[in-house]
C-alpha cells in the first residue's frame, strides 16, 4: 500500500491535530526519516531526537502548543520538535553559522518557551510557567520532558520538592532511554500505565481517599502506603510520589497506542503536578545508532546507508587527549591522584583515565555542585584530585568554588576543557567567563594553555602544586602539531615568557591566541612596526616583572585572551595603574571576547567576529597609532 507523505502537510502542530491513530504513526516514521537524512548533513546530536519522536508527535498532537508550553531539558533531542514546528525548510542549517540552533532557544520560535542546553533546568522553569499561569487565572497546561540523566541532578531534585508542594497542575514527562530506572515494559505495564491515568481510576481512588480520610491517622496512612506500594512495586512510582506528584508509568514512548490514550488521561487532570514515566530506546528507528555504544549520541556528517561518519585528517592531537594522556603520566607516578568528571568521562578524556586506574576515576553524574565539592573533601583528606569540567559547565558549581575550595584553600585541580569559543554548539557551550569568575577569588593560581606542550607542563603544574586551588584552561579541538616534551617539566608559578624580541609594540597573549599573536606580528614587522610577543602563562598571579618590562620598553601594550571582560586584561590594567605605570603615555588596550553572546559558526569565523585573529589584533594596533588599517595593504 503506497502511503501519500504526511510530513510535506505539516507545517506547524495545528496542521497534525486532526490525523488519526495510523496517520500519527506513519508521520513519526517520515520525521524519523527527515532527522536522519538533516542530520547526515549537519552532523549533531542524533541518537537523543530519534529516541523522542513518537513523544514529539504525540504531545503536539494532544497539546495545543505554543500555547501549551512545551519544555525540552538540555535541548539536545529537539530536532524533531523543530521539523513540526514550522522550521524544517531551515533544517539543514543546524549548528552552521546563521542557522538554526543545536538547542531550544527562544529567540528562534514561539514554539520554544524556555532555551536550555545545559542539564536540569525544565522542572524548575515549568514549575515557573505554571505558576504564571496561575497568577494569571489561565488554564493553559506545562509540559516539561527530562532525561533519566538529567533527572539525576541535584536541581531536578530541588524542582520536583518545590513543584510537589506547590500543587500547580504541571505535566513532568520522565524520557527514559537507558533502562536505568524502569523495569522490562511490556503489555502489563502499558496497560498499568493506562489504568492509573484513567478517570475510572482516578474516581475510584478519590472515592477511597474520601472514605478513610477522616479515619484514624493510622488507618489513613496504611490505606495510603498500601495503594502507593501496590503501585510502586510495579511501576517505581512511590519515590515521585513521595515528591508530591502523581506518578504514570511506566509507557513505551515508541507505542503511539500506548502513549496517546495516557497523554489524553493526564491532560484531563485537574490538580498537582503529573510525573509520566516514558522508555524509549536512544537512536530508536536507525540501525546504525541502535548498535553503537554511545548511540550516536553527537555525530559528524555522515552517510545515510552505512552510518559511516565522515573524518576529518587529524595533523595534531586534540587537547582533551593531551590532558588525559599527561594525567594517566602523573598518576602512575604519584597514587594520590584522582580524576572526576560530571557525566563527561568521554569529552574530558577521563574516560581513558578510568581505563588504566578504575579505583580512582568518579563520574559523579550531572552533578557539578557535588563534583566540586566532593574533590575539595578528596583534597582535604591528602588527595589530589584533578576536576575535569568544561568551562561554561563548571559555572554550575560556582559557590562550591568559593566556599568549599578557595576559602579553605584546598588544592584542587580545575582542568577546564572548551575554554574560549567552541564553534556549533554555540553560546551556551562557550568558556568565556571562567578567567573572571575564579581570577577574582583569593588563594587561585590560574593558568592558560597556549599550545599542547605547554598544556602538558601544566598538568604536571598543577600535579605538584599542594598550596591551594589551581586552574588550567585549554580549547577544544586539534593542538598546533608541535612536539610535546617525553618528561615535561613543571613551570615556575607565576612566570611568563618572551617568543619573540621588539621594540614598539608589545602583544601579551593568555592562552591559544598566542599563534595569532605571532602572525599578527610577522604582518606588523613587514610594516616597520618592531613588535614583541609574549606568552603570559599565568593570570594570577601575575608576572608583574614580565608586564613592567613590557610597559617600560614599548609605545604600545595590547593584552590578548579567549575571555570575557573582567578577565586577564583587566588584572593587568590593575597592577599596571596600582604600580603608577599608566601615568607616562602608555597606550594600553585588552582585548577579549565582545560583549555579547556569539552565535555558533565555526571556530575560526566566531574569533573572526570577535576580532580575536591576526588580522583583528594588527587592526587594533593601527588604531591606537592613529593610522588606517586595510587588510589587503597587510597582505600586499
Amino acid at each position: 500500500m503506497v502511503h501519500t507523505p504526511l510530513l510535506d502537510k505539516v507545517k506547524y502542530p495545528a496542521d497534525m491535530r486532526d490525523f488519526s491513530r495510523d496517520e500519527l504513526k506513519q508521520l513519526a516514521d517520515e520525521l524519523r526519516v527527515e532527522v536522519i537524512d538533516a542530520v547526515s548533513v549537519t552532523g549533531g546530536h542524533l541518537g537523543a531526537g530519534l529516541g523522542v519522536v513518537e513523544l514529539t508527535v504525540a504531545i503536539h498532537h494532544v497539546f495545543n502548543t505554543p500555547d501549551d508550553k512545551l519544555i525540552w531539558d538540555v535541548g539536545h533531542q529537539c530536532y524533531p520538535h523543530k521539523v513540526l514546528t514550522g522550521r524544517r525548510d531551515r533544517i539543514r542549517t543546524l549548528r552552521q553559522g546563521g542557522g538554526l540552533s543545536g538547542f531550544t532557544k527562544r529567540a528562534e520560535s514561539e514554539y520554544d518557551p524556555f532555551g536550555a542546553a545545559h542539564s536540569s533546568t525544565s522542572i524548575s522553569a515549568g514549575l515557573g510557567f505554571a505558576t504564571a499561569r496561575d497568577l494569571s487565572n489561565g488554564e493553559n497546561h506545562i509540559i516539561s520532558v527530562i532525561g533519566d540523566g538529567s533527572i539525576t541532578a541535584g536541581m531536578a531534585y530541588e524542582a520536583m520538592n518545590n513543584a510537589g508542594a506547590s500543587d500547580s497542575r504541571m505535566i513532568v514527562i520522565l524520557n527514559d532511554n537507558d533502562m536505568s530506572i524502569a523495569p522490562p515494559v511490556g503489555a502489563m505495564s502499558a496497560l498499568l500505565a493506562r489504568m492509573v491515568s484513567s478517570h475510572s481510576y482516578q474516581a475510584v481512588r478519590g472515592f477511597a481517599k474520601s472514605i478513610v480520610k477522616d479515619a484514624p491517622r493510622p488507618v489513613f496512612e496504611t490505606a495510603k502506603k498500601a495503594e502507593e506500594y501496590s503501585r510502586g512495586m510495579v511501576t517505581g512510582g512511590t519515590w515521585f510520589e513521595e515528591l508530591g506528584f502523581y506518578y504514570v508509568g511506566p509507557v513505551d514512548g515508541h507505542d503511539l497506542d500506548h502513549l496517546l490514550p495516557v497523554l489524553e488521561n493526564v491532560k484531563d487532570m485537574k490538580n498537582g503536578p503529573v510525573l509520566i514515566h516514558v522508555v524509549t530506546q536512544k537512536g530508536k528507528g536507525y540501525a546504525p545508532a541502535e548498535n553503537s555504544a554511545d548511540k550516536y549520541h553527537g555525530v559528524s556528517k555522515f552517510n545515510v546507508i552505512t552510518g559511516e561518519q565522515s573524518k576529518t585528517i587529524a595533523n595534531a592531537p586534540k587537547y582533551t587527549r593531551v590532558f588525559a594522556d599527561q594525567l594517566i603520566k602523573e598518576a602512575e607516578k604519584d597514587d594520590k591522584i584522582v580524576g572526576i568528571t560530571a557525566a563527561m568521562p568521554g569529552g574530558t578524556g577521563l574516560s581513558l583515565f578510568a581505563d588504566k586506574f578504575p579505583d580512582r576515576m568518579f563520574d559523579v553524574g550531572i552533578a557539578e555542585q557535588h563534583a566540586v565539592t566532593f574533590a575539595a573533601g578528596l583534597a582535604a583528606d591528602g588527595y589530589k584530585p584533578f576536576a575535569a569540567i568544561y568551562s561554561t559547565f563548571l559555572q554550575r558549581g560556582y559557590d562550591q568554588v568559593v566556599h568549599d575550595v578557595a576559602i579553605q584553600n584546598l588544592p584542587v585541580r580545575f582542568a577546564l576543557d572548551r575554554a574560549g569559543l567552541v564553534g556549533a554548539d554555540g553560546p551556551t557551550h562557550a568558556g568565556a567567563f571562567d578567567i573572571a569568575y575564579l581570577g577574582c577569588l583569593p588563594n587561585f593560581v590560574l593558568m592558560a594553555a597556549a599550545d599542547e606542550a605547554e598544556l602538558a607542563r601544566m598538568v604536571v603544574t598543577a600535579a605538584q602544586h599542594d598550596s591551594g586551588p589551581i586552574a588550567f584552561r585549554y580549547p577544544r579541538g586539534e593542538a598546533t602539531g608541535i612536539e610535546i616534551p617525553s618528561d615535561p617539566q613543571a613551570l615556575e608559578i607565576g612566570k611568563g615568557r618572551i617568543l619573540r624580541e621588539g621594540s614598539r609594540i608589545a602583544l601579551l597573549s593568555y592562552g591559544t591566541r598566542l599563534g595569532e599573536s605571532l602572525q599578527a606580528a610577522d604582518q606588523l614587522e613587514s610594516l616597520g612596526l618592531s613588535t614583541t610577543v609574549a606568552d603570559a602563562r599565568f593570570a594570577k598571579p601575575l608576572d608583574m616583572e614580565l608586564v613592567s618590562r613590557l610597559a617600560d620598553e614599548h609605545e604600545v601594550l595590547i593584552t590578548i585572551e579567549e575571555g570575557s571582560m573582567g578577565g586577564f586584561g583587566a588584572f593587568v590594567l590593575q597592577e599596571l595603574a596600582k604600580a603608577g605605570r599608566l601615568d607616562y603615555g602608555l597606550k594600553v588596550r585588552n582585548m577579549v571576547l565582545p560583549d555579547l553572546f556569539i552565535d555558533q559558526d565555526s571556530p575560526a569565523k566566531m574569533y573572526e567576529q570577535a576580532g580575536l585573529h591576526a588580522d583583528g589584533i594588527v587592526e587594533q594596533v593601527f588604531s591606537i597609532l592613529g593610522r588606517e588599517f586595510h587588510t589587503q595593504s597587510v597582505i600586499a
